[in-house]
């Protein structure tokens, strides 16, 4: 007999998961369905978690490398790859075994296994010992995404990469190509450079981190161009072929080398939404022209029993993005008032410096014609920036002029990731500039560059002296 639930989840990841438990919390009868033997999708194995975990340990690498401009030196670092992929691997089994655990404290009913809908209030699922029908009242697809393919970068060989195998460590090759300059492809080819190996980034823009403002990412430009053996911008990928030694690459575009060999290549040119889900031609749920399945400000599709969060309903693609999606479409389905129209989504590109921002770039300012003023903060005024000797960061405010309220935040430098939620924060409460400078930071910290980029738009900064233009 078909089992019966209040609430089915489709995919159980930082979306999927957040979803069903917040349902759980507010009483309800779920059913969260996923392939993998516990909840954690992409996010815990595949993408945000292993990633972070083996770019804390390129890190450590490199700050021991560094301290040698203190006074302290320590001996070149031998990388035992079997020893750092299991610790990778063990934070990824601790984390999503937690929240297997945390689903069944809830009572989450968890089904492990391939899903097939046959309708707008049902479906069926394959599993190890057979295939289950549920029947639900609404379901949250919360199917996530997968690696961009494009068919010529698509070469059947273990020396090509997407950022699923290039997290499994399989061995550190002497030369890398990183096909793509956007916040994947640093990350790994940040960590592969740290362990060894001598990596080439190619981006077919003018410049890494397309969508972020160039201020913010020079800082990491900087380092970057040290730390790779090159980087090609307005250059693009038109052959790979394998050959004995490795991966031999044509370029187009402003190189001089036009062909190269890499031992590996790893594309990581973007993700791309699994919309693709098996049986959902058999309800009304509509998805358009980028893949993305269309919902209004609830999440809810054109079918109204089926909502749609996390990467499959649209950019940005975030993990944070779909947990908040994932109580919105909940709360809508319990009948509360609910929509999704946040003002600030904060973006974290986890390099070495980290850049973050949220709300309004300047970029985006400029192009939507506002009236704004942009307050920045040198880090090589920073106390605290000096004393850990990351003098390179920038913290900058984009203030509205007549009301002074606070439009965007960006930050880069070293812990940039922790530091944005308090502009995030004082996005979404409205904050203006005056707020931000008469907020005591505690000193001295990388925290206290946001007041005082806020003392900057008023010219009254203790540490830069830029009076106030009259």
């Amino acid at each position: 007999m078909a089992q019966t639930t209040q609430i089915a989840v489709l995919g159980a990841g930082p979306g999927g998961y957040a979803a069903a438990f917040y349902a759980a919390d507010l009483g309800m009868q779920v059913t969260l369905i996923d392939e993998e033997k516990n909840p954690g999708g992409v996010c815990l194995y595949r993408g945000c978690i292993p990633s972070k975990a083996l770019l804390h340990v390129a890190k450590v690498v490199d700050e021991a490398t560094h301290a040698s401009k203190w006074g302290v030196t320590y001996g070149a670092p031998s990388i035992d790859v079997n020893k750092l992929r299991a610790y990778k691997q063990g934070v990824v089994d601790k984390l999503t075994a937690g929240v297997g655990s945390v689903a069944k404290m809830r009572k989450v009913n968890f089904v492990q296994g391939r899903a097939t809908l046959t309708g707008p209030k049902s479906l069926t699922v394959k599993t190890a010992s057979g295939t289950e029908e549920i029947q639900f009242q609404h379901l949250i697809l919360a199917v996530g995404s997968s690696p961009t393919k494009i068919p010529s970068l698509s070469l059947d060989s273990p020396r090509m990469m997407d950022s699923t195998s290039a997290l499994e460590l399989p061995d550190v090759p002497k030369s890398l190509l990183v096909v793509g300059g956007g916040y994947i492809g640093l990350e790994l080819g940040t960590v592969y450079a740290t362990l060894g190996s001598k990596v080439s980034v190619v981006e077919m823009t003018g410049g890494l981190l397309p969508g972020a403002d160039r201020d913010l990412v020079q800082p990491l430009e900087k380092r970057l161009k040290a730390l790779f053996a090159s980087i090609m911008v307005n250059t693009k990928v038109v052959k790979v072929a394998e050959e004995k030694n490795g991966i031999r690459v044509t370029f187009e575009g402003d190189v001089a080398e036009k062909e190269q060999v890499f031992e590996r290549v790893l594309v990581a040119i973007g993700r791309r939404p699994n919309s693709k889900v098996p049986g959902l031609e058999k309800t009304r749920v509509k998805v358009d022209a980028k893949g993305f399945i269309e919902t209004d400000p609830q999440r809810r599709t054109a079918e109204p029993s089926i909502f749609a969060i996390g990467d499959v309903a649209g950019e940005p693609m975030l993990a944070h993005k779909a947990s908040h999606e994932a109580r919105v479409a909940v709360e809508a389905i319990a009948g509360h008032k609910a929509v999704f129209e946040p003002q600030a989504i904060p973006a974290v590109v986890f390099t070495d410096p980290e850049i973050a921002w949220c709300g309004l770039t300047e970029a985006q300012a400029k192009e939507q014609n506002l009236d704004v003023e942009v307050a920045k903060f040198p880090w090589g005024a920073l106390s605290r920036a000096i004393t850990v000797d990351r003098p390179e960061g920038l913290t900058k405010l984009v203030i509205e002029k007549s009301t002074g309220r606070v439009l965007g935040v960006g930050i880069s430098g070293s812990g940039a990731g922790e530091l944005i939620a308090e502009g995030v924060l004082a996005i979404e409460m409205g904050a203006t500039a005056e707020d931000l400078k008469l907020v005591i930071h505690p000193h001295p910290t990388l925290s206290e560059s946001v007041m005082e980029s806020a003392e900057v738009f008023f010219g009254q900064s203790t540490h830069v002296f830029k009076p106030k233009k009259k």
